[in-house]
């Protein structure tokens, strides 16, 4: 057997085997926004070893969960991509970032917030939530970290960067996440500096009303 098999006919001993290894979900996190080439994926894993990226990026691969393919158009870069097979995992990725944000207030030293997890994170907290009523368009920056989300007819749609139509632009930093679980009100996160706003500040309160994930500390 190799040494990531479990030696049980099992579907979760399977996905364990697929899934389990280290930087495999943060990987796959990051597909699971759009396609990368190899050297915006080493960018977006800050830590992680060249040769570990290229072993697990073989293995994925292999079992037929991401691919490579060349961009259309003037750019032909090579990128990877997940498969039919992969995007099937995001609902169960989802879930899993869910039940980790849920734990979570102030970040560890050295832990930093990147483009993908930020997209992954809005797209977590905005599941299941009301989305009826006008269009609304937010831009969130966190450091260097950068998404949108497009609110409006009963969808939340989540992308990496700036949205040049945003109706509120919002710069926070760890207090973001006091902010989303609901710990810290709007109105008192922008008087304490915790976020920064451009836009009618009261679009705040309706951007907090979408994607609010509540704090459950550990037992």
């Amino acid at each position: 057997m190799r040494n990531r098999e479990y030696g049980q006919f099992c579907g979760l001993a399977r996905a364990a085997e697929v899934l389990g290894q280290r930087w495999t979900l943060l990987i796959l996190r990051d597909l699971l926004v759009g396609p990368r080439r190899y050297s915006d994926l080493a960018a977006g894993l800050p830590g992680i070893p060249s040769n570990l990226l290229s072993t697990r990026l073989k293995e994925l691969e292999q079992d037929g969960v991401i691919m490579r393919r060349a961009r259309s158009g003037a750019d032909r870069s090579i990128v990877y991509a997940v498969t039919d097979r992969g995007a099937e995992l995001q609902p169960a990725l989802d879930a899993l970032s869910r039940w980790g944000a849920a734990g979570m207030r102030e970040p560890r030293e050295g832990e930093i917030v990147t483009e993908a997890s930020l997209v992954s994170a809005l797209r977590v907290a905005a599941e299941g939530a009301t989305a009826n009523g006008r269009r609304l368009i937010f831009t969130v920056r966190v450091g260097a970290a950068v998404a949108h989300a497009v609110v409006g007819g009963g969808a939340v749609q989540v992308g990496a960067g700036e949205h040049p139509d945003a109706d509120l632009v919002i710069t926070a930093g760890p207090g973001l996440r006091d902010l989303l679980a609901g710990t810290l009100e709007p109105a008192a996160a922008i008087s304490q500096g915790a976020v920064a706003v451009e836009g009618d500040a009261s679009l705040l309160d309706d951007f907090v009303s979408i994607f609010t994930v509540p704090y459950s500390p550990a037992r």
